[in-house]
């Protein structure tokens, strides 16, 4: 594998570069890279759960998970912190292209989910509040669309719920430019994205899987019983390998999943800011929610779908514009606000709402495809990768 001899025909910049890449101590080959049980491509939500239900099946497994960045670089660290599985809007549109069955199964794997997330982790740890998530609406035909169909949402999901999910509420925070009324939904929740991955990574490295950052896995082969995993910085083999990278999924796989740049914003602190609660606006579009004394607001993705299906980091003029200006006239409309920093995240969508699951090889599987609900699904996802081990 290391077997490399200088000769005068590789130019010096190339032999420079080889042994670059492979300049890697006895000690760091051995302990880091050398008889790999199981190799977790990705350390967010999915990734990091993946590893921790591996750990819980197989105590002994030497387990790795490799990370392109000095973070979970995709969405798990760059999300809003909703705790939620669909506002009344998005699961009507859901059924113009899912059955009820579909999406009744959607919402369920959400909920059991978030309450894997919670039990995993402990509400405390992640800040989880259920202040309400509330959709508003910015027409009367959209809002009375919506109301008609109500009944038939809650129906669905009384099974799941036992109570009705959606309420109507009134326009109690005052905001302006839309309908009087809210569909309110008493079951939704929200968390601290980062307390959620800090908790996550603490818990999968006391648990003694090692996780090994700015790393990018360029592509992989299998050979008979084993992956070899070919990286920027060194090969390696491994004998079964767990792609979880959601948005940056078609870089390795060739699966119906697209990435889809999500841009935020933040206030810096308001003062007696009494907005509480997660919002949904325009279809789910538009977000919002309180946290820390801002408002963290993001979306607009309906603006520009074909430049946001993307995996570069960023903002854009035309989105961030709007969300200036829907925070200007709707959301804080007689208070003063400061923008302090905006950020962008890169989801995974597709054609159909189902996340991926799925083996790919012999000792190859994946698990993408999360279309902006990985705080809802991720836990599972992870648990159920994991499990396709067996």
């Amino acid at each position: 594998m290391f077997n490399f001899r200088h000769s005068s025909s590789v130019p010096s910049h190339k032999y420079n570069q080889i042994y670059m890449k492979l300049n890697f101590s006895y000690w760091e080959l051995k302990e880091w890279f050398t008889n790999v049980d199981f190799t977790v491509v990705g350390s967010g939500i999915v990734g990091l759960n993946c590893a921790l239900q591996l750990r819980e099946r197989y105590p002994l497994a030497k387990i790795i998970i490799l990370e392109k960045g000095i973070l979970p670089q995709g969405a798990s660290t760059k999300n809003a912190g909703f705790a939620c599985f669909g506002s009344l809007s998005e699961l009507i549109d859901d059924l113009n292209t899912h059955t009820e069955e579909e999406v009744v199964s959607l919402v369920k794997k959400r909920w059991e989910g978030l309450q894997l997330l919670r039990n995993t982790l402990g509400d405390k740890n992640i800040d989880f509040q259920q202040n309400n998530g509330y959709e508003l609406f910015l027409t009367t035909e959209l809002y009375e669309s919506c109301l008609e169909q109500k009944s038939r949402i809650n129906k669905l999901l009384k099974p799941l719920f036992s109570s009705d999910v959606f309420t109507v509420d009134n326009n109690k925070f005052r905001f302006k430019n839309i309908h009087e009324n809210y569909i309110t939904n008493q079951f939704e929740g929200q968390i601290d994205t980062g307390k959620m991955a800090a908790k996550l990574l603490e818990k999968v490295l006391s648990s003694g899987i090692k996780i090994i950052n700015n790393i990018q896995v360029q592509s992989f082969v299998e050979n008979n019983e084993q992956v070899e995993v070919v990286t920027n910085q060194i090969n390696f083999k491994t004998t079964k390998l767990f792609v979880a990278t959601n948005g940056f999924a078609s870089q390795l796989l060739n699966e119906n999943v697209q990435p889809a740049r999500a841009q935020v914003l933040i206030t810096k602190p308001i003062k007696n800011l009494q907005i509480k609660g997660t919002f949904h606006l325009d279809k789910g579009y538009y977000y919002f929610r309180n946290i820390d004394d801002r408002i963290l607001f993001g979306g607009g993705r309906n603006l520009d779908f074909k430049g946001e299906e993307t995996t570069d980091f960023g903002q854009t003029a035309i989105i961030q514009n709007k969300l200036e200006e829907i925070l200007k006239t709707t959301i804080l409309p007689t208070t003063e606000f400061e923008i302090e920093h905006r950020w962008s995240g890169i989801m995974g969508v597709g054609n159909q709402k189902k996340a991926i699951v799925k083996q790919i090889s012999n000792n190859v599987f994946c698990g993408v495809r999360l279309g902006g609900m990985g705080v809802a699904i991720g836990s599972l996802v992870g648990k159920e990768l994991a499990e396709l081990a067996e």
